[in-house]
């Protein structure tokens, strides 16, 4: 149990791959500029990143140390492509919203890099375990900063809801800033991707900094001597 909880950790915070590794940034930039498109990509890389870690592992022992990279991209290629059809019959209009950043998970650093790493070495459940750990640590993050994104420069949550769940899910928009509010253009162009994920960065090393400060001077509370 240690072991699984050791490889969650490392997906979720101390080794997440937006904040902390730094991979993947082209989807992580160029989609988060709202949170359905932030959570439709991070899902959709979720699935990819447990399916293809658990293949790989299954065969592990069958494919020689020259070939591996180009069997594990097609690997990742054939999963990616199921996925991509799957969102073009279920829910076209977020599908032609994600537009290439879905195939091009194929090209995402941290999927190849989570497969060579860790699944080329490891037991089939760990290495599920790890890939849909990485997974959702960068979709945590690709939210954050699409919620950001869109709060500042919309003034919304959620907008494009319908794109999933259709028209009826326009009524679960949430306005955070009052109607009259104009946005702010720069928060959902590429620079303002780029200020979102340095202060999400920020966040997370001055939590982390302070963890540890609180962990290397602990507290003491001394009870009062009684007269």
């Amino acid at each position: 149990m240690s072991q699984y909880r050791d490889i969650l950790y490392n997906g979720l915070w101390k080794q997440n791959p937006g904040v902390v590794q730094l991979l993947g940034l082209c989807p992580l930039l160029g989609i988060s500029n709202s949170v359905v498109n932030a959570v439709g990509l991070g899902l959709a890389t979720t699935l990819v990143m447990t399916f293809s870690n658990g293949a790989i592992s299954a065969i592990r022992n069958l494919v020689s140390h020259e070939i591996r990279i180009p069997v594990f991209i097609l690997v990742i290629a054939a999963l990616v492509t199921v996925i991509d059809m799957a969102m073009n019959a279920f829910v076209h209009p977020l599908y032609l919203v994600l537009g290439i950043f879905v195939p091009l998970i194929v090209t995402n650093c941290i999927v190849l890099a989570r497969t060579d790493a860790f699944a080329a070495k490891n037991p089939l459940l760990p290495s599920m375990l790890d890939g849909f750990a990485m997974g959702i640590g960068l979709t945590l993050v690709i939210t954050a900063l699409g919620a950001l994104r869109e709060v500042v420069g919309k003034g919304t949550l959620f907008s494009g809801l319908d794109l999933a769940f259709g028209p009826a899910a326009q009524a679960f928009v949430i306005h955070v800033t009052p109607t009259d509010y104009k946005g702010f253009l720069l928060a959902i162009l590429p620079p303002g991707a780029f200020f979102g994920l340095g202060l999400l960065i920020a966040l997370r090393n001055w939590w982390d900094l302070r963890a540890q400060r609180a962990a290397a001077h602990p507290v003491t509370i001394t009870a009062p001597h009684s007269a």
